[in-house]
């Protein structure tokens, strides 16, 4: 997964101010997360959308190996916003920690 040439846009996209969203279910977020990241389930994005196109941020998707924050990214970039998959929560939460 750390092929995903999207990563390393990651630390790009902290420096504009991007909101981490993390897509994980509410278990797996409770059992950790990157601080202050934004939790909306995958299954609940598509109702969420006009929350987020309101943030006027772009997003770092996340959740724990990456497929569900590309679903989400995919979703997120349909509706017009500027979207890149972080992959696994740890994976950006490591950018934050530098």
């Amino acid at each position: 997964m750390s092929s995903n040439p999207e990563f390393k846009h990651i630390q790009e996209y902290l420096d504009k101010g991007a909101i981490i969203l993390d897509v994980r279910t509410d278990t797996e977020f409770e059992e950790g997360h990157v601080k202050d990241a934004l939790h909306i389930v995958l299954d609940d994005l598509e109702y969420e959308i006009d929350r987020i196109k309101a943030l006027k941020k772009p997003i770092i998707t996340c959740c724990r190996s990456g497929a569900r924050s590309e679903r989400a990214k995919d979703l997120l970039e349909d509706n017009g916003i500027d979207a890149i998959n972080g992959g696994p929560w740890q994976n950006v939460e490591s950018y934050l920690q530098k």
